[in-house]
């Protein structure tokens, strides 16, 4: 199983969202930022690191919000930390996405998330999570 990281950024009480592009494995698929865990890294070591990629952002990273196992259909696993990010340095800047977007919890449901995200949202939409 693949472990991957990824933040749950808060701001002015939105939620920083990011869609992948077309070439991406699971195309245009909206996301919360992160990646891989690399060998002997720790995973918040590896969110500060992907933030930075990603987004161009040093992240203090919060406490850890959720852990999800999920098996997708082609047969590939993974098991995701998200960690809650409420304090950064530097703007956003799209790196690798093909959108980035400032929300609202209530309408994260709209988005089209990768599978192993939806229950996740739903949470995150309702108030249950951060």
């Amino acid at each position: 199983m693949k472990q991957v990281v990824a933040a749950i950024i808060i701001r002015d009480s939105k939620i920083l969202i990011c869609q992948r592009t077309k070439d991406q494995p699971l195309p245009l698929k909206w996301e919360f930022p992160g990646g891989k865990i690399e060998m002997g890294e720790k995973p918040v070591a590896a969110l500060q690191r992907e933030l930075d990629e990603e987004l161009g952002i040093s992240a203090e990273i919060g406490s850890e919000v959720a852990r999800i196992a999920h098996r997708y259909k082609n047969g590939g696993g993974v098991e995701l930390a998200f960690f809650l990010v409420t304090d950064f340095s530097g703007e956003i800047q799209n790196r690798i996405f093909k959108d980035v977007r400032w929300v609202d919890r209530e309408t994260l449901p709209r988005y089209d998330f990768l599978e192993a995200d939806v229950k996740l949202v739903r949470e995150i939409a309702a108030g249950k999570i951060v």
